[in-house]
C-alpha cells in the first residue's frame, strides 16, 4: 500500500525527484520514495524518510504545551492551527466539540501532528486536570491579562475559541488564566489562526531553544 497519496503532491514541481546514486540502507528511509522521489511537505531534514519515521524522531523533540481549540461551527481556522502547532512541534493538538473539522488548511500537517478529540468542555478540563497542565484560554476579554507580560507556564495548554465568538464561557470557567493579545487597530479581534500563531511563538521565545529551531529549516 502506499505510503503517501495524491494531496501531499499539492505543490507541484516542490520536493525531490528520485534519489540518485547508491540507495541508503538506514531504516528510516522509505524505498517508495527513494524511488520515485519524495513531493511531500517536509523539511530537507526528512526528505524520503518514512512517514513512521518522521513522526517518531518529531515525538522525541515535542514541545511540552498543547494546543486546543473549539469546534462548535466547524471553524475554518482549525487547519491552520494545526499547521501552526506542527511548525512549533506542539505535544498535541486538542480539537473540542464537532469531531470533524477542515483539514484543508492544514496541508497534511495532520499527519505528523498528534490530534485528540474532545466532544464537551468538561472532558477536556478533566483529561488537563488528570495531567495536572493548566489551561491557557487566549481571548482578549475584559480582565484578562495582557500575553506579552504574563510568564507562559511551559507545560500548558493554549486554548483558542472559535473566530466569531471567542472561547466558550464553558472553557473560560475552565481556564485558570485568560491572556489577550495587544491590538491597536479599529477591528474587535484577529484571526483565530493568527492568535494561535502568536501565542505559540510567545511560548517558544520564553521556552524554546531558539538556535535549533532556526537549524531545523
Amino acid at each position: 500500500m502506499r505510503r503517501y497519496d495524491a494531496r501531499m503532491s499539492e505543490n507541484d514541481g516542490v520536493g525531490v525527484g528520485p534519489w540518485e546514486g547508491e540507495l541508503p540502507t538506514s531504516p528510516h528511509f522509505d524505498a517508495e520514495l527513494l524511488r520515485e522521489g519524495d513531493r511531500r511537505n517536509v523539511t530537507d531534514r526528512y526528505r524520503y524518510w518514512a512517514h513512521e519515521a518522521i513522526v517518531a524522531d518529531l515525538d522525541a523533540r515535542r514541545h511540552p504545551f498543547h494546543v486546543a481549540i473549539e469546534n462548535w461551527q466547524h471553524d475554518f481556522n482549525i487547519g491552520s492551527v494545526v499547521r501552526t502547532a506542527n511548525a512549533f512541534l506542539a505535544r498535541e493538538v486538542h480539537i473540542v466539540g464537532n469531531r470533524r473539522w477542515n483539514r484543508r488548511g492544514a496541508m497534511v500537517t495532520d499527519r505528523y501532528q498528534h490530534v485528540r478529540h474532545h466532544p464537551q468542555v468538561e472532558s477536556f478540563a478533566a483529561w488537563a486536570h488528570e495531567q495536572n497542565v493548566p489551561v491557557v484560554a487566549i481571548d482578549n476579554l475584559p480582565g484578562a491579562q495582557a500575553l506579552e507580560t504574563y510568564p507562559l507556564p511551559r507545560e500548558c495548554v493554549l486554548v483558542f475559541g472559535q473566530e466569531s465568538v471567542g472561547v466558550s464561557e464553558a472553557m473560560r470557567q475552565a481556564a485558570s488564566v485568560t491572556l489577550a493579545i495587544a491590538q491597536y487597530g479599529s477591528t474587535r479581534s484577529i484571526n483565530a489562526g493568527a492568535a494561535a500563531a502568536i501565542a505559540m511563538h510567545s511560548w517558544v521565545q520564553e521556552h524554546g531553544d531558539i538556535e535549533a529551531g532556526h537549524s531545523s529549516t
